[in-house]
C-alpha cells in the first residue's frame, strides 16, 4: 500500500468517525483536549504503520486502541494516581469498539453545561464532536481564528477542571441546553452547506451528520418543536442540492434554480414535519427559518414565489433572532418584494461589513435601484470575499449583466 492510499484511508476515517472517538474516548478520561491529542497521536502513528501494513479491516477500532495506548502513556508518565484505574480498565478492553450512537449525542449536551460560556457552547461542539478546526469555526461565528482557539482551550480545561460528568443529562435538563445544540448542529450542517461541489468530501461528511444528529434529537426529545423545525429546515434545504450546480458546475442561485431538480421526498418530509411541529404550539427560531424553505419549496407547485409572505416571515424572524445572516436575508427578500430602496436602509442598519452576503444583497439592491456603477464595486467586493470559486464567478459576471451608467 502506498502513503498516499494511507493517508486517503485515514482522512475517510477522520471524516467519518472523529467525533465518534473523541466521544468514546472523553468519556472515560472527562479530559476532550487530552482525548483529541491521543486521537491525533493516533493519526500520526496510521499514517507511518497503515503503509507498511495495510488498512486495518476495523480502522476506528484500531485507532481508538491507539489512542486509548496513547492516554494510557500519558497518564502514567505524569503520575496520575488518581487516573491510573481508569486508564488500566480503559487499556483492558483495547480491542472493544462498540457503536454507541448516542456518545456524540452526549458529548454535545456535555459542551452546553451551565459552567461553560455559553458564547462558545456551540464553537466547542462543532470543533470536539464533528473535528472542525478553528479557523472554520471562527468563520461560521464571524471572528478571528486565533480568538476562537483561545476560548475554545478554556472551555476544554473548564470541562477537565470542574470534573463535568460524561452523560446525557436528566431528562428535565436538557432542555435548558438544547437551543445551543440545536445552533451546533446548524452550524455545522451550514459548513457542509457551504461545500456545493463536494470540493471537500469532509464537508458533504458534515451535512449528512449534521442531519443524523438532527434526527437523533428529535428522537430524544419528539416534544420539543424546535428540533423538529430544526430538522424540517435541513431537509429543506438539503432537497435543493442537487440544483445549486448546472451542467457545467456552475452556480445557480434559488431564485433561478430549476424546482424540478428539487428532491420531492426531502420536500415532503420536511413539510409533515414542520406541520407536526406547528401543531405543538411553541412556535421558535429553527420553525420560522424552516417557514421560510417552505414558502421557497412551494414555487415548485406554483411557479412563482410568494415574496410578501417571506419578508412577513424575516421580520418575526429578526425579532427572535437578530442575526446577521438573518438581518441581511431579510434585506435581500425585501428588496426582491419590490422594495429595494428599503433594503439598502436596512442594510446601512447592520455594522459588519465583512459578511460576504451583506455585499451581495446591496450589490442586487442597488442594481434593482438603477445604481449601477455602485452595484458593480458592491458586487466585485462580495466575489472577493468568497471561497467558492463558482459563486465568484457568478457575481463577477453580474457586473457584466448590469448596464453602465
Amino acid at each position: 500500500m502506498t502513503a498516499g492510499e494511507a493517508r486517503r484511508a485515514a482522512e475517510r476515517a477522520a471524516r467519518q468517525s472523529y467525533g465518534k472517538l473523541v466521544a468514546i474516548l472523553s468519556a472515560r478520561t472527562r479530559d476532550v483536549a487530552a482525548a483529541e491529542d491521543a486521537l491525533a497521536d493516533a493519526f500520526r502513528s496510521a499514517l507511518q504503520t497503515w503503509p507498511e501494513r495495510g488498512v486495518p479491516d476495523r480502522p476506528e477500532a484500531w485507532l481508538i486502541t491507539a489512542a486509548r495506548r496513547s492516554l494510557g502513556h500519558v497518564a502514567r508518565h505524569a503520575r496520575v494516581v488518581d487516573a491510573g484505574q481508569a486508564m488500566l480498565e480503559m487499556l483492558a478492553h483495547d480491542d472493544e469498539m462498540v457503536e454507541i450512537p448516542d456518545q456524540r449525542l452526549a458529548l454535545l449536551f456535555i459542551c452546553a453545561h451551565p459552567a461553560i460560556d455559553r458564547a462558545v457552547q456551540a464553537p466547542l461542539m462543532l470543533q470536539t464532536v464533528l473535528g472542525l478546526d478553528a479557523q472554520r469555526i471562527a468563520a461560521c461565528f464571524l471572528t478571528s481564528p486565533a480568538a476562537m482557539g483561545q476560548r475554545l482551550v478554556r472551555a476544554k480545561a473548564k470541562i477537565r477542571d470542574a470534573g463535568i460528568a460524561f452523560a446525557v443529562p436528566d431528562r428535565d435538563a436538557l432542555p435548558a441546553r438544547l437551543d445551543a445544540v440545536l445552533s451546533a448542529i446548524y452550524a455545522a450542517y451550514g459548513t457542509g452547506w457551504e461545500d456545493v461541489h463536494d470540493a471537500e468530501p469532509r464537508g458533504k461528511g458534515l451535512a449528512e451528520e449534521a442531519l443524523w444528529l438532527a434526527r437523533v434529537v428529535v428522537g430524544l426529545l419528539p416534544a420539543s418543536a424546535e428540533a423538529r423545525g430544526l430538522l424540517a429546515l435541513m431537509l429543506h434545504c438539503e432537497a435543493r442540492r442537487p440544483a445549486r450546480r448546472d451542467g457545467e458546475g456552475c452556480f445557480v442561485p434559488l431564485d433561478r434554480q430549476d424546482p424540478s431538480r428539487w428532491r420531492a421526498d426531502m420536500i415532503a418530509e420536511a413539510e409533515a414535519i414542520l406541520a407536526s411541529a406547528g401543531r405543538m404550539g411553541r412556535p421558535g427560531r429553527f420553525q420560522i427559518e424552516a417557514a421560510i424553505q417552505s414558502v421557497h419549496a412551494a414555487r415548485a407547485r406554483t411557479g412563482a414565489t410568494n415574496w410578501p409572505a417571506l419578508v412577513a416571515l424575516y421580520d418575526h424572524l429578526a425579532e427572535l433572532a437578530p442575526a446577521v445572516g438573518v438581518l441581511v436575508a431579510r434585506a435581500a427578500a425585501t428588496a426582491a418584494a419590490g422594495d429595494p430602496a428599503a433594503a439598502i436602509v436596512q442594510l446601512d442598519g447592520i455594522g459588519d461589513r465583512r459578511y460576504q452576503p451583506w455585499w451581495a444583497a446591496r450589490a442586487r439592491a442597488l442594481t434593482l435601484l438603477g445604481r449601477h456603477p455602485e452595484a458593480a464595486e458592491a458586487f466585485a467586493t462580495a466575489a472577493g470575499l468568497t471561497e467558492d470559486a463558482a459563486v465568484r464567478a457568478y457575481l463577477l459576471a453580474q457586473i457584466s449583466v448590469s448596464p453602465p451608467a
